[in-house]
């Protein structure tokens, strides 16, 4: 038979009170922080708290204050270097004003994400940060049902119709632009796009991607093709690139083509990956073969071999303005005027002239 070892009992806060020789209704006041207690009795009960080793509950706390300190954060892909480090930019400041991140992975897929935000009301978090897996108002009853609860609520990287919500993101329509009209200088005409946003239908125009980045970049490409006027061919903007496979279908489709791409524009570092692999594996090389671009700048694109040019935003900062401006909604204090963000292009060596076919 096996002996098993009982466990010491958790002090509760009636054993806080003894120790701290105070009431249990001044000791939970001091320990849960609403009402009001005096400074000697606050101290005392600090103390006893700390000799005892006792832990709050914070469930209990939260349905006496209202308040569970904790802020949810709902993302597409935790995988993605992008969230990761926008996550570590709302982490820096939750951290230092006191809160918690609860985190969900979405996977792009709204079904997950409205569970998600089930789970965290349930929760009873204070605010949530979600980067939306759709800007269609249609879509979003849930977001609105985080306001409806009376819960803070922010947007990051992307907006949604008719929601009156703030949205910490970049507009890459100019930048996109700018971009494009360098591979255009440099002779290319047949540039792609590859992005992992989900689309039941072929790409036509870019009011059908949503209030999305992907649409600001496609409408800049665009913009940069008119101003050029040279004709923009919407069949090479690639969207599904949701996984190794539908990219290794992508790049088949756009090298099966009469003309290939000269240049390739990466929506971010996951697919830049990706796609930089099956060109070595077809034995294509940067920029002699294919140009190429990334959107977001991580410490590889410049170790790389050609270094890639990109472009980059300030991800981190904007993690941390979407904490800051949330928990001081939860505390009912003004944020100031929301920031304009940036992106910029940095050029290195992965653009060239299109070969001659």
């Amino acid at each position: 038979m096996t002996n098993l070892i009982p466990r010491s009992k958790a002090p509760t806060v009636a054993d806080v009170a003894r120790a701290a020789s105070v009431s249990k209704a001044q000791a939970a006041r001091a320990l849960g922080g609403y009402g009001a207690v005096s400074e000697e009795v606050q101290n005392r009960v600090n103390a006893a708290a700390a000799q005892l080793g006792y832990r709050p509950n914070e469930l209990a706390r939260s349905m006496n204050t209202g308040r569970s300190n904790t802020i949810g954060v709902i993302v597409g892909d935790i995988e993605n270097p992008h969230f990761g480090l926008a996550l570590r930019g709302m982490a820096d400041v939750a951290r230092l004003a006191g809160y918690h991140l609860l985190l969900s992975n979405s996977d792009e897929k709204l079904a997950a994400e409205q569970d998600a935000v089930r789970v965290m009301l349930e929760k009873r978090v204070d605010g949530i940060i979600v980067a939306p897996s759709s800007s269609a108002a249609a879509d979003n009853d849930h977001l609105a049902q985080i306001i409806a609860d009376g819960r803070a609520l922010k947007l990051f990287d992307r907006a949604v119709a008719g929601l009156d919500v703030e949205a910490i993101c970049v507009d890459f329509t100019a930048i996109a632009r700018e971009a494009t009209r360098t591979l255009l200088q440099a002779g290319h005409r047949h540039i792609a796009y590859v992005t992992s946003m989900r689309c039941e239908e072929p790409y036509r125009h870019p009011d059908d991607l949503g209030l999305t980045p992907v649409a600001q970049r496609v409408r800049g490409m665009e913009q940069a093709f008119a101003e050029a006027a040279i004709p923009f061919d919407p069949s090479l903007i690639k969207v599904n690139a949701v996984d190794e496979q539908q990219i290794q279908r992508i790049v088949a489709e756009l090298w099966q083509r009469p003309q290939p791409p000269g240049a390739l524009i990466a929506s971010d570092s996951l697919i830049a990956m990706s796609l930089l692999r099956e060109l070595t594996q077809r034995g294509l090389r940067v920029p002699q073969d294919v140009s190429f671009v990334m959107y977001d700048n991580f410490p590889w694109s410049e170790l790389v071999t050609p270094p890639l040019t990109v472009v980059a935003q300030p991800v981190y900062e904007m993690g941390q303005e979407a904490a800051r401006r949330l928990i001081a909604e939860i505390r009912q204090e003004k944020a100031g005027p929301l920031k304009n963000f940036n992106a910029w292009l940095i050029a290195r060596s992965s653009i060239a002239p299109p070969p001659v076919r």
